[in-house]
């Protein structure tokens, strides 16, 4: 096999973060308007206490630092809309499979019969936005399982669906 074949080869096989078997539900666009707009109300916040000092001043030195809170803005803008293009779940038969990231990705898998509670959650501004959160709760304390920007309608299915296969599985032990 040639360095060519085999680059290519291992671009076909799946990763850690993509089992071949799984078929990924992403979570509302809606969510990526949700975190631009708070991050942008911060920005503003920012770039108020960050202008006035300079225009008051006059020193133009001080435009520095409204630059970098544009700076910040613009990253965010690019970065964002990635972020929840990466995050999506996958209900399998025995476990939910929850991944997030572009950098440092991540994949959580939280089997059903592990499951203590589930939390579906939306405060206001998640509201405006028609979303919602779905939290596990399990016996391990670090396990960060949420899915964030769900549109509400299915995450009360998926509330309902995690708590009935849970109580399954904990039926079975």
């Amino acid at each position: 096999m040639t360095a060519h074949e085999h680059g290519a080869a291992a671009l076909d096989a799946p990763g850690p973060f993509d089992p071949s078997d799984v078929t990924w539900t992403p979570v509302s666009t809606r969510l990526a308007t949700a975190r631009l707009t708070s991050t942008g109300i911060v920005l503003v916040i920012a770039l108020v206490a960050t202008a006035a000092p300079a225009v008051l001043s006059g020193l133009p030195w001080l435009w520095s630092l409204p630059a970098v809170v544009v700076l910040c803005g613009v990253w965010a803008a690019l970065l964002i809309p990635r972020q929840v293009r990466a995050l999506a779940y996958a209900e399998r038969a025995d476990d939910l499979l929850i991944r997030r990231g572009i950098m440092l990705r991540s994949l959580v898998v939280v089997p059903y019969g592990r499951m203590q509670y589930v939390d579906v959650t939306a405060g206001p501004l998640a509201r405006r936005f028609q979303i919602a959160s779905v939290q596990l709760h399990t016996a391990a304390p670090g396990t960060n399982a949420t899915i964030d920007g769900l549109p509400p309608h299915e995450a009360a299915r998926l509330r309902d669906r995690l708590a009935s296969r849970g109580e399954a599985r904990l039926a079975g032990l």
